[in-house]
């Protein structure tokens, strides 16, 4: 995905208000079969420590080195933890209106990066690479994530370590998601593949890819790659972060 355009800035638009004071901003999500799903709050964007899930309170510990990249920081609240804490911390997204709000934050490096243009960035530089927020979606598509893992292989240095979140999509009995992903698999897709979409009042984004992936699944796009899983963390539900050495 490239940089997202100001006018279709949706995801951006929502974190912005609630920085700005709106606190009742909410966040619509649409899928391309009509599927649509709306977040309460985007108060989580912007949570501390303590609110974290415990899943990302536990990973984040196994963090290494004092550098980090923050893949899709939005408001920024991994970056800053990390920063707070001695990090050089970059945060790279793919929406101008996230990337000033991070930097509002006090996010000192903060980049408007789409994460398929990692490969801008300077080699062997990473110690560790935070994808929370489900953000292994970012990969995209099981050839994408190959790709990708490859070129953030070759930025962070030996020994790096990378905690990436996900969701198992098989992990639901609900109708809609099944026959989604017996769709992708006629397709030839992955299960998990989908195509969505951010909606905020009257600002519609842009359709993009996204992968969720069961253990077994992260495991075979992790192959040959340069990563390899160390262990899953995960508290109640779908939702677990990977602990991803480099090797």
């Amino acid at each position: 995905m490239k940089s997202v355009s100001a006018d279709q800035d949706a995801y951006g638009r929502e974190i912005w208000a609630f920085l700005s004071g709106q606190r009742e901003t909410f966040e619509i999500v649409e899928r391309d079969d009509g599927y649509i799903t709306a977040a309460p709050s985007v108060a989580g964007y912007f949570a501390s420590l303590r609110r974290w899930p415990r899943r990302q309170r536990e990973a984040i510990r196994y963090r290494r080195g004092r550098t980090a990249l923050d893949v899709g920081c939005g408001a920024g609240r991994v970056a800053l933890y990390l920063q707070e804490r001695g990090f050089r911390a970059t945060g790279i997204d793919n929406s101008p209106l996230a990337v000033r709000t991070a930097r509002q934050r006090g996010l000192r490096d903060a980049r408007l990066v789409p994460f398929e243009r990692i490969d801008q960035l300077p080699g062997n530089r990473f110690d560790t690479v935070i994808m929370f927020g489900n953000n292994f979606g970012l990969f995209a598509s099981y050839p994408k994530a190959k790709r990708l893992l490859r070129q953030l292989h070759r930025i962070t240095t030996p020994g790096a370590i990378l905690l990436a979140e996900s969701t198992d999509p098989h992990a639901t009995k609900n109708p809609g998601h099944l026959r989604y992903q017996r769709a992708n698999t006629r397709r030839g897709r992955m299960p998990g593949q989908i195509q969505i979409r951010v909606r905020y009042h009257d600002c519609i984004g842009p359709w993009f890819d996204y992968l969720l992936v069961s253990r077994r699944e992260m495991e075979q796009i992790l192959d040959d790659t340069g990563w390899k899983a160390q262990r899953f963390i995960s508290d109640s539900g779908a939702a677990y972060v990977a602990v991803i050495a480099r090797v």
